[in-house]
């Protein structure tokens, strides 16, 4: 429990291959992660966010609307991209392991491209390398408090002990935190993983088994943004906070 944490993660795996069903009809045109909340595409958002914690290379997954994300990403310098089309929808589990051979052997983010987080006091991804122990660790989640966050009604994902350990919600609780869809993993932890599409809660399963699944809680905004009125709720209260932000500097 003394071991220090990964010094630096320069690769990720960004989450961009899902239908956005529920996004409907915005989605019928323009794949999720180019929808625009707070001015910027999520997609956009989550890059900037890798590449200020010292991110260099960054692997996409596309499925739906493929070409259109991958055109968009052709306007971008920095991370250098790799695509992983996926010609049969793998989930978020059988997209990662397809992509494994591009994502090399130290451990690396794995960021929904469907999500939008703010910065606390401390970038989140930076306290997540920070936080990360690997001897101890196969998966590092991010975990959002149910009470801070925007346009998110659910019972939570996750009990968090006092060192991080991570264990499901039990049946008919409330949990007090929910997967904000940003972690680090290592390698090891698809060892055993099946072939595929398959969720990652299949490898959280093994990893909360093994104890070796952590969590530390964000203390930034987290918005959840899987309906149109979620967008519309969270760019409200993105731009309000940064108006705040920018009059009090004033």
């Amino acid at each position: 429990m003394t071991h220090p944490g990964v010094i630096g993660v320069r690769t990720a795996m960004v989450l961009a291959a899902g239908l956005g069903l529920r996004m409907r009809p915005l989605t019928q045109t323009v794949p999720k992660p180019l929808l625009a909340v707070g001015g910027e595409t999520i997609l956009d958002q989550a890059l900037d966010r890798l590449v200020e914690a010292g991110v260099e290379r960054a692997v996409v997954n596309t499925h739906w609307l493929p070409e259109k994300i991958e055109r968009h990403l052709k306007t971008r310098t920095n991370p250098h991209i790799e695509i992983s089309r996926e010609d049969d929808l793998l989930e978020t589990g059988g997209g990662v392991t397809k992509a494994l051979p591009l994502l090399g052997d130290d451990p690396f983010f794995v960021v929904n491209a469907d999500i939008v987080w703010r910065n606390g006091p401390q970038p989140a991804l930076r306290r997540l390398t920070h936080a990360w122990r690997d001897n101890d660790m196969d998966a590092l989640l991010m975990m959002a408090s149910i009470v801070r966050s925007t346009g998110y009604d659910g019972d939570g994902d996750f009990m968090m002990d006092s060192v991080g350990r991570l264990t499901r919600r039990p049946e008919r609780m409330i949990a007090p935190f929910v997967f904000s869809g940003v972690q680090i993993v290592h390698p090891r932890l698809f060892a055993e993983a099946p072939s595929g599409p398959f969720s990652m809660n299949v490898l959280y399963a093994q990893a909360e088994e093994a104890e070796r699944l952590y969590g530390i809680a964000h203390d930034g905004d987290w918005y959840h943004v899987g309906t149109p009125d979620g967008i519309d709720q969270a760019d409200a209260e993105i731009l309000e906070n940064e108006g705040a932000r920018v009059r009090l500097l004033f």
